[in-house]
């Protein structure tokens, strides 16, 4: 009890509410600019949260993201344009509601569901990670490396259409956190000779690259013509939204328990979660042919889904360390930068940054309906802002706030090879976020194979001793070997 008054007293102080505030209004604008993602509102943040105290900094990070994943169903309903990717999946939905005269409708069912999952995730976040904390006490090295290895392998099956491309993109993320001197040995890899690279690359530099320059190249060698806006008028978005609530209950639970699950894959994410919500929504609807043609129904499941993944995404990072999706990654980095290193000690030693994360995660949920109302009214001057003027003010943020992390111009260079690298990725079909979960765990996987190696005497079968590890371990395994031997089984049914 002591320790949630405390949190109490911590989230409930100007120092962190007033940040929280203007995270919102931050959140809510990038999420509302198309191109401009969660992710990249999350990494353009961290530089600032280095002035701040551990919980306002969580606070911000947070309630921007919740509001970022929500205001990207704007544009996407006005323009059919989504602003951010977890908007994209039901994004001709609410195009063809606005383009009916049912804006009101779509943008109010994207608001008042989206809290509501967000909320659904939270509890789940509360009920979960203290038992899951108590479980990863009894983890030694050998668990650990086999559930890295598991959430390696889930952010390749998970995040690529194709696998392979998904592998090389996590190979990519693994070399990269190769480089330096944190490695068991302490021995120099990868510098070539240079004094900057003993620390490794840095990883805020890096992630400010991947989602913020690449994004900044593609707005710069897009040639296509701004679309316009569907002029309707927006007045109650909260009209008829009590209706769907008593229409579609199974729906919004259906949403907001699978984006949760989905969340807690390491590197499956938002956006995931609300394409896979969409479609089984479209799959068990009583009314499938509706769906394309403005049916809220969609809108409704997908809204709960995508941020009730957000909560669900802290599940694995605040437990294991191992980030949910990419703005988990950037989270756990911000984490240990103010010496709350994710893990179960976190629940048993500092309870109370916890209970005040729990807390934060509450009033996020709430303060969105009001802010997004607000947002809502506002859209059509936020979507006027010339992306030309926008853009280089984003560039002139990135570049300051990759050289305020460590003061030197060689985070600047690391930041922009980074955004050429992303860019280049995904204009091939590779994805990012394998890479990213590549760069965040590859030190653990190879630290706690050699902690595992040592101990064991050099005997792989140790890997196999210990129930839970061996069972982690056939769990992996059958995720890496299963879907060929069922492919072939299938292919040599059909001849």
């Amino acid at each position: 009890m002591d320790a949630l008054a405390l949190a109490f007293n911590m989230v409930f102080s100007v120092k962190t509410l007033l940040p929280m505030l203007f995270a919102a209004l931050y959140g809510l604008f990038v999420g509302a600019v198309p191109g401009l993602t969660a992710t990249m509102a999350t990494a353009l943040l961290v530089p600032v949260t280095f002035f701040m105290d551990p919980i306002p900094a969580i606070a911000t990070i947070v309630t921007a993201t919740a509001m970022a994943i929500f205001s990207g169903d704007i544009p996407g309903c006005l323009l059919r344009m989504p602003g951010t990717p977890a908007s994209a999946a039901y994004c001709d939905e609410s195009y063809a509601m606005t383009k009916k005269g049912q804006a009101e409708t779509a943008l109010g069912a994207g608001l008042v569901f989206s809290a509501i999952g967000g909320l659904f995730g939270t509890a789940v976040l509360i009920v979960s990670a203290p038992a899951l904390a108590e479980v990863a006490l009894k983890f030694s090295s050998f668990e650990y490396f086999w559930l890295v290895l598991l959430g390696l392998t889930c952010a390749i099956v998970i995040t690529a259409k194709q696998p392979l491309k998904g592998l090389v993109s996590l190979l990519i993320g693994l070399m990269i956190a190769c480089v330096g001197l944190g490695n068991p040995a302490g021995f120099p890899r990868f510098t070539f000779g240079n004094t900057e690279l003993l620390g490794g690359i840095g990883f805020i530099p890096l992630m400010i690259g991947m989602f913020a320059i690449s994004e900044i190249i593609r707005f710069a060698v897009d040639t296509s013509p701004p679309l316009k806006i569907v002029d309707q008028p927006i007045q109650n978005v909260f009209k008829g939204m009590w209706a769907l609530t008593v229409k579609y209950p199974l729906q919004i639970l259906r949403g907001s328990v699978l984006g949760t699950l989905v969340g807690a894959l390491p590197g499956a994410g938002a956006d995931i979660a609300a394409w896979m919500s969409y479609a089984i929504s479209k799959k068990l609807s009583k009314e499938p042919e509706k769906y394309g043609t403005g049916h809220v129904e969609g809108i409704v499941e997908s809204g709960a889904a995508n941020n009730s993944a957000l909560a669900g995404a802290w599940i694995p990072a605040l437990v294991f360390g191992i980030p949910g999706d990419s703005i988990t990654a950037i989270v756990i980095g911000v984490l240990y930068m103010k010496n709350m290193n994710p893990g179960p000690t976190l629940f048993t030693q500092n309870p109370q940054n916890i209970y005040a994360v729990y807390i934060l995660f509450i009033i996020a949920n709430l303060i969105m309906i009001p802010l997004g109302w607000l947002c809502i009214k506002a859209a059509k001057k936020i979507l006027k802002v010339p992306r030309n003027i926008l853009m280089p003010v984003i560039l002139l943020f990135c570049i300051v706030g990759a050289f305020a992390i460590n003061n030197t111009p060689f985070d600047i260079g690391v930041m922009l090879v980074a955004g050429v690298v992303a860019y280049v990725m995904e204009q091939n079909g590779f994805p990012v976020a394998p890479a990213i979960l590549g760069v965040v765990l590859g030190g653990m996987l190879e630290e706690n194979f050699i902690t595992s190696m040592i101990k064991a005497d050099g005997n792989m079968l140790a890997f196999f001793t210990r129930p839970l590890a061996a069972a982690l371990g056939v769990l992996t395994l059958a995720a890496w070997f299963l879907p060929p031997v069922i492919r072939r089984l299938r292919a040599t049914a059909g001849a």
